[in-house]
């Protein structure tokens, strides 16, 4: 089974918990503090591997959770860092946000590798916060949560030539006798259900990947048929090779096909109809289809070389190839639609978008409690010990600091009020 959509969770490592500790050894009096810091989280790291061709393994595993960072130790002694989590992808994965539909990498060459979700960082031990007013503190931080998020992964095939056309106008046929591609042919007309890859060369020693596309029928672009699915694999092509029953086997107009498909090639997205075309004129070995082909050349109007071909009897293969293989080596790679080109035109920029953290939110719920939400504000919370009394103190001042306090008494809280954050629950005292 062919999967190339899938959307999956994937957390960061959570940062080791630092320690508190304090040094106890014969002879060294009022030892000090000796608490070791908390090791960082795994990172969940994506990487490409080219054996791979498509997402079916996620449809299995959708959740990816790194290890923690080991806590601190006493003697100072640090946690121990976690080991990324490697998860292998196959080459053509563009990743994205499932919330904000940000790319957050596209992930193309064998090895590649991306950052998808965050370790957090190990918690600070209690060595960390000496000072002369205060040199054997009894505080330590708990580690830093990992980054959590959903994603989906979309595959677009690295093919360096597209076939579309019509179903069954003899695309697969020609794949297949082309390369050493074995799709599955057959007179049905609902068309090719996955793409299916081949490895052409041509009889001068050029070779280059042909994919014959699920098949394009009208609407394809506002989602009808496989319509999407198709249309997101040929947006990596360079070029396209159009092909046209002109034997006209199942009675519709070769012309009217023509039009048709670049019509849905140009409403799913303008960039595709930049890609040189090359028409190729199939089943020439049925009666009728010298004099279609006569009346499709009258029609055209662009300049776009036809090469009149029989995919069964392998008729004009040789010259298709050869003019297939020149066309490629003219053309550069095109940049997806979310890529920038630098003026080399070689680099390609991909702009990352970091989410702006909010510090804190109040609302105020039906029975009156204040819940007080947001990024920085839960980061810090999850990081506090609050089984030391130190560590409930210093978490009252950053609170504090952030202005917490006078917004909840602007909100209008009183003494003994409830506040919420997260699942706990305290008391507001003026």
């Amino acid at each position: 089974m062919f999967v190339d959509q899938v959307k999956v969770y994937v957390k960061g490592g959570d940062g080791g918990n630092g320690m508190v500790a304090f040094r106890r050894e014969k002879y060294v009096p009022n030892g000090g503090p000796a608490g070791g810091d908390g090791g960082k989280g795994a990172n969940v790291v994506f990487e490409v591997n080219e054996g791979l061709r498509t997402l079916m393994d996620f449809r299995y595993q959708r959740h990816f959770k790194a290890p923690r960072g080991e806590h601190g130790m006493s003697k100072n002694q640090h946690g121990r860092n976690a080991k990324d989590m490697i998860v292998k992808v196959p080459p053509g994965t563009v990743v994205s946000d499932a919330e904000s539909g940000e790319v957050i990498a596209d992930l193309t060459e064998h090895g590649q590798r991306a950052v998808i979700a965050r370790g957090g960082r190990g918690g600070r031990g209690n060595t960390r916060f000496a000072t002369p007013a205060n040199p054997a503190p009894e505080l330590s931080e708990h580690g830093e949560p990992g980054q959590e998020r959903d994603v989906v992964l979309e595959l677009k095939l690295l093919a360096d030539v597209g076939l579309v056309g019509f179903p069954s106008v003899g695309k697969s046929t020609l794949l297949s006798v082309v390369s050493s591609a074995r799709p599955k042919i057959a007179e049905y007309h609902f068309t090719t259900i996955v793409p299916n890859l081949g490895m052409v060369e041509t009889e001068d020693a050029r070779s280059f990947v042909m994919a014959d596309l699920p098949g394009l029928i009208e609407g394809a672009h506002s989602g009808v048929g496989l319509g999407h699915q198709f249309l997101r694999h040929i947006e990596r092509t360079r070029v396209i090779v159009h092909v046209i029953d002109m034997a006209a086997v199942e009675g519709r107009d070769p012309f009217e096909d023509y039009l048709t498909i670049n019509k849905e090639l140009k409403e799913y997205n303008l960039r595709l109809t930049e890609r040189p075309q090359v028409i190729v004129a199939n089943k020439m070995d049925m009666p009728d289809a010298d004099e279609n082909l006569k009346k499709f050349k009258e029609q055209l109007e662009e300049e776009y070389p036809i090469f009149p071909i029989s995919a069964l009897t392998r008729q004009g293969l040789r010259d298709l190839l050869f003019a297939v293989a020149d066309k490629l080596e003219e053309t550069p790679e095109f940049p997806l639609a979310h890529e920038e080109e630098e003026d080399t035109g070689v680099h390609r920029v991909l702009y990352k978008h970091e989410a702006d953290q909010t510090e804190f939110v109040i609302t105020r719920d039906p029975a009156g409690v204040f819940i007080v939400s947001g990024d920085a504000i839960e980061k810090l919370f999850k990081m506090t010990d609050f089984s030391r009394d130190e560590s409930v103190r210093r978490f009252a001042r950053q609170l504090r600091g952030m202005g917490v306090d006078d917004a909840l008494r602007e909100k209008g809280a009183k003494d003994g009020d409830t506040v919420k954050l997260l699942d706990y629950e305290f008391e507001f005292i003026d």
